[in-house]
């Protein structure tokens, strides 16, 4: 898909440019259901200094295995779930391992009471916003009285406000020395980074585990996004800026990525019957 518009016909409806034979084909379409989600557009960073350093920078959707890092100084810049399991992953089979960390971490079991986290979230999600507060407070002191103090400093912002990383291998790897724990990134050098608490290290690779936006490019500028990069949306999956737009996948929160898609699947489908019925 490379380009979706407006028609100028009467009857507002959609043409999709699509890839595929010479010069592609053009659909038309009265509705149209953008199912890009959130992993199609990789956030790569630009780093001051960038053009100096001569190691290999790579996004986490590059990563495949942690064999070819063994014996390599390797700079893991994020602290999501990529960043926890490429760090652990590539300590443990031998890499020299620094996670660059910015605003701190909220780290969730992996289970609960032998539930997985995303079911315990399901059910957390549907109480008072005061009361899953109350839940994370819980989690968090159980955790503590089992662990110890947490290893990451706790960012601003709440476990609900953003996805936590899930299981305590990244932590477990820190707390047993085999990965390094450092501030953001402020610039890379000829052969590593420096950081912002003036530290600096040398690196013969650097992982970005920075994320990904919503994959919206073919819409070019016929919506607007909110301050986290998604379409403006009701309910979850209609657009605020164009008719006959929905938006599947373009949800996720700890109940996970295949939860949000089937939920948002199936509500558009309706919305979408009942759009159609309507005209």
């Amino acid at each position: 898909m490379e380009h979706i518009g407006r028609t100028d016909d009467d009857g507002g409806g959609w043409t999709v440019h699509a890839r595929g034979g010479e010069g592609g084909r053009v659909l038309r379409a009265s509705v149209v259901v953008v199912a890009t989600g959130i992993v199609a557009n990789p956030r790569i960073p630009r780093f001051a200094g960038q053009e100096r350093f001569t190691g290999r920078i790579l996004h986490s959707v590059e990563y495949k295995r942690p064999d070819p890092y063994a014996d390599r100084r390797v700079l893991v810049v994020g602290v999501g779930n990529s960043g926890a399991e490429i760090a652990s992953e590539i300590a443990r089979a031998g890499g020299e391992v620094t996670i660059a960390v910015r605003s701190g971490a909220n780290v969730v079991p992996l289970t609960l009471a032998g539930l997985p986290i995303q079911y315990v979230s399901y059910w957390v999600r549907k109480l008072p916003r005061s009361v899953q507060e109350g839940a994370v407070a819980l989690v968090r002191l159980i955790t503590e009285l089992r662990r110890g103090p947490p290893v990451l400093r706790r960012p601003a912002y709440s476990p609900l406000d953003a996805i936590p990383v899930i299981g305590f291998h990244l932590v477990d790897a820190i707390a047993q020395g085999l990965i390094d724990v450092r501030a953001g990134v402020a610039e890379l050098t000829t052969d590593g980074a420096r950081f912002t608490d003036g530290q600096a290290a040398r690196f013969d690779d650097i992982i970005l585990a920075t994320g990904f936006g919503a994959a919206l490019g073919p819409l070019g500028n016929l919506i607007q996004v909110d301050t986290k990069g998604f379409a403006r949306r009701r309910d979850r999956v209609v657009s605020l800026d164009q008719p006959g737009l929905y938006f599947v996948g373009h949800n996720y929160d700890a109940t996970g990525g295949l939860y949000n898609i089937s939920r948002d699947a199936l509500l558009a489908a309706r919305l979408i019957e009942a759009d159609l019925h309507r005209r």
